[in-house]
Parts: structure tokens; sequence; C-alpha cells
């Protein structure tokens, strides 16, 4: 059976995968690029039936119940902070929503009995032996592993590697994202409060955990760019570039930008990766179907990681038939969530000054917002095998 598990990357996929492999027997190593566990970001949630369920079959629902925000409204307003649209917390949050940071933090806690973490750390090559695989690594030394899985998110450093160059799974929606810390030196409240301009959106809100610190999020319309993904003052100046010029709190938010130590910015893009995996190294979450903002990745995620885990040891290792059924079980179900990341960039930063007046307009429609909630309520399920009490009972 294989046992020794590589699993790049330690946001969301990652652990959670390496807590199930850990279950049934396996031995995962997380390697992360990051010196440690990556705090803040914005907030992600869980809604339906499958994302619930594989929460609680971790033993992790209440805890994360404990800690959500409890939802954040978000406000629409003009230059002058007029308020033009305001939508409830149900809009865009699931029946659980918490910050990713958290997140991230209560899987890393919970796998760890089972798993081993290589912090600040990335893999420089692979090479499959008849044996296994053999890594190398930027700064550790070359260490063999039974298999290899990718969950390092969108800009997947396994995928690149082992699948092919970024350009050929990754397509490019149209829109950049951006988030970071502020002092709240504004007063400003829970949810978010956002300006628009065309293909513009400058929003900030209250930190859920601590009032004195507020959060940005900003979005705008944009050819892809060309920049170097791990220098932030770069990012900081195509960021001002981009919202230059604007009133409202824009300057306020700028200028706090200069000073934060951390952000967070990316392109929305969606990854369609043909097959999952390739010999002994597969691919979970964002590295093979992500979608930025919108597309429920998040959950599909901690879904991705339960399926292939328990495909995993139902198939005693036999990685061929594992990655076969968790590719089978799981692509239509992540398809159907990635639908939701396409819209994303439009809806929060419609082109034209008549789109942003149209979205205004429309969602202030009780009867229109009212419909959009039920049709956000109905999400994609997939059948979900009870793998534990399955091996219990085959090993009676």
């Amino acid at each position: 059976m294989s046992k020794s598990v590589l699993i790049s990357g330690a946001g969301i996929a990652g652990p959670a995968l390496a807590y199930w492999l850990g279950q049934y027997g396996f031995e995962p190593t997380v390697v992360e690029l990051a010196p440690a566990l990556r705090d803040g970001g914005q907030a992600v949630d869980f809604r339906g039936e499958t994302h619930l369920t594989v929460l609680e079959r971790m033993g992790v629902l209440e805890k994360l119940r404990g800690i959500q925000t409890g939802g954040s409204a978000m406000r629409f307003v003009d230059e002058q902070g007029r308020q033009l649209l305001r939508l409830p917390p149900e809009f865009a949050g699931g029946e659980v929503e918490v910050l990713r940071g958290d997140l991230t933090r209560v899987l890393y806690e919970h796998s760890l009995p089972h798993a081993e973490y290589v912090f600040g750390d990335s893999l420089a090559g692979l090479t499959e032996t008849a044996a296994g695989v053999h890594a190398t690594f930027r700064h550790g030394a070359p260490r063999q592993f039974d298999l290899v899985i990718g969950a390092d998110g969108l800009h997947s450093n396994v995928r690149r590697i082992a699948f092919g160059p970024e350009a050929r799974f990754v397509r490019h929606l149209g829109y950049y994202a951006a988030s970071w810390q502020l002092p709240n030196d504004g007063g400003f409240g829970r949810g978010s409060v956002g300006y628009n301009a065309p293909g513009r959106l400058a929003s900030v809100g209250c930190d859920h955990r601590d009032a004195a610190k507020a959060g940005a999020f900003l979005v705008f319309a944009s050819p892809r760019l060309t920049y170097d993904r791990h220098d932030p003052e770069q990012q900081k100046t195509l960021i001002h570039q981009a919202f230059a010029g604007l009133g409202w709190e824009v300057p306020r938010l700028l200028a706090s930008l200069r000073q934060a130590p951390e952000i967070y910015f990316d392109s929305i893009s969606r990854a369609d990766v043909d097959t999952w995996s390739t010999g002994r190294i597969g691919l979970v979450g964002d590295a093979a179907c992500g979608a930025t903002i919108g597309g429920m990745g998040t959950g599909t995620g901690m879904v991705a990681a339960y399926v292939l885990a328990g495909e995993l040891a139902r198939s005693n290792g036999d990685h061929r038939t594992a990655f076969t059924r968790y590719e089978n079980a799981m692509r239509a179900y992540a398809q159907g969530c990635q639908r939701g990341g396409e819209r994303t960039g439009k809806f929060l930063a419609p082109s034209t000054r008549t789109g942003i007046r149209i979205r205004n307009g429309l969602l202030s429609r009780r009867s229109l917002l009212n419909l959009m909630l039920r049709v956000g309520q109905k999400v994609s399920t997939v059948a979900l095998p009870d793998y534990r009490t399955e091996l219990s009972r085959l090993s009676a």
C-alpha cells in the first residue's frame, strides 16, 4: 500500500487532505512556501448538505460554528457616502461563514497529530520512479514519496512541474482583486461598504475579531497583467494605478496600502485541467478546478480532499484506481460550483455607470432580491460515501 504522501500547500485543501489521510493510516507531509500559517484573509463560507456533511464527519463543524462571523451585509454607496443598495448577510454568506485564516488554523490543528508540516520551503522538481516520486526542494534535502498531491492553489507549483505551464490551464476572467488590513480610523462597522466607479469597486469593513482594525477589498477590471506574484510592492503599485483619482474613502485606503505588511492580490481566474492526475501525482482543490472568487472553491476543496483520501484508502493505495474514482466522482460537481466565479467580477464592478445603476436598481427590488437568494441556496450536491464506516466494516 502506498503510504507516504507529499502534499504541496497548507491552505485549505492541503490540511483537510492531510487530516483524512492520517485517519486512514497514511503518512502525509505538507510543504508550504510561507514561513507560517497565513493569517487574515476574507471570509469564506460553506453552504448546502454536501459541505456540512464533510465538516461534520471531519469533526470541525461545531468548532467553526463557534468562530463564525455571523455573515456580513454589503452596502453600496455614492461618492458622498449615501446608500444606493444594501444586500443582507445571506446574499453572500452561507450557512457557516468564517475568516479564511481561522479556517486554516482549525484544519492545521486538526490534522497535526497525524501529519508532518514543513514551512518556508517549496518543491523544485518531481521525478517519478518505479518505486515512487523523487522530490527535490528549494531548501530542504531531496526525499522519496509514494504519492504527491498538489493542493497549492490556482497557481499550483505541482501542476506546473508535472502537468505543464499555467497558461494551458488557467483562464483570466477580466478582473483582479486585492485585500489588506488597515487601522479602523474611519469608524467602519460590521459588514462592508463599497463605492463603485466603472470597472472598479473599493470596499471596507470592520474586522470581525478586532474593532480597531478594518479590512479593505478592491476589485478592478483589467486585461491580464504581467507582474511578480511574490513582489508585494509591485502589486501595490498596480492597485494605486487602478484606483488613482477616485473619491469617497479611496484615498484613505490607498494611503493605508503603503504600510500594509501583507496583501492579497490576484486575478479572478478559473482553472480547468483535462485530467487531475498523471502517474503518482494528483491535484486537489483550486489546483485542479479553481475559481478565484464566487466559485465556492473553499467548500469544493474540502469535499475533494475528503473524496480523494477516501478513494485512496478504499483502493488500498492503488493510486491509479483511486485517482480515476476520485475524478469521476468530483469533476461534474466541481465544474457546477465553478460557474459562479464567471459572474463575480461583473457583479462587483460593472464596467459602465449604466451597469452600476442597473445592478443597484434591480437588487433594490425586494422580489428580485428574494429570487436571487432562493437561487443561491440551490447549491450543487454530490453523493458522499461514508468511507470510514465502509472501511471499518471491511476490516472487521
